[in-house]
């Protein structure tokens, strides 16, 4: 299958204090370790960025400017993705540490006909528990059953057509797994990467910078 991969690098970096998919990890940015990461299993790499970053490449084949939002991005990639393409990867640039295995992993599952999207997840080892707002105070009302929980990653693979159909109608999600699984798309999880880092802080920026001297 021709697979096309949309990287996710069009955040304001608000958090992080500044671009942190452009910063510098190992002498080589953020988003380029994205980009070529999805190399892996992509037969082409879309770059997707905010409008008021510099404009570099960072290796992907394709440039293009996002949106305000996530969903506005991978939909700002979506339009440059080559029309031959029969699936799509989408990665978020802020998760250089994502693994060959991960991506071929995704990727693997669409071999089945039946299945519209592949997504990476681990397993939640907190308790996890829902809480309203009571008086100016959180007050926890129910203990989710952790056992049908997962945290989601990305890199995320789905059919090109299916892809297309969830963004159709300009909806908004914080992962395209959520969009498709709306349109009753079957999705699948994997085993995610507990080193699948994403970066929101300089203190994760150092962290991903120990976990590939590690890795050495």
């Amino acid at each position: 299958m021709r697979c096309s991969a949309i990287v996710v690098a069009g955040g304001s970096g608000r958090r992080f204090g500044g671009h942190k998919q452009f910063m510098s990890l190992g002498g080589v940015s953020v988003a380029a370790r994205s980009v070529t990461a999805c190399r892996s299993v992509a037969d082409e790499v879309i770059l997707v960025v905010p409008a008021d970053a510099e404009l570099s490449d960072h290796g992907a084949d394709r440039v293009v400017i996002g949106g305000a939002t996530r969903s506005q991005s991978v939909r700002a990639g979506l339009i440059a993705v080559d029309p031959n393409a029969e699936v799509v990867v989408v990665h978020d640039a802020a998760r250089p540490l994502a693994s060959e295995r991960l991506f071929l992993a995704v990727v693997a599952e669409l071999a089945d006909a039946a299945l519209d999207g592949a997504i990476p997840g681990l397993a939640i080892t907190d308790t996890i528990k829902r809480v309203i707002d009571v008086e100016g105070r959180r007050r926890a009302i129910e203990t989710l059953d952790r056992s049908e929980l997962v945290a989601v990653q990305t890199p995320q693979a789905f059919r090109r057509s299916a892809l297309v159909a969830a963004h159709a109608g300009t909806p908004e999600a914080t992962d395209d797994g959520a969009l498709v699984e709306a349109l009753g798309g079957a999705v699948v999880v994997v085993p995610g990467e507990s080193e699948n880092l994403k970066i929101t802080s300089p203190g994760d920026l150092l962290l991903a910078s120990q976990m590939m001297e590690g890795r050495a």
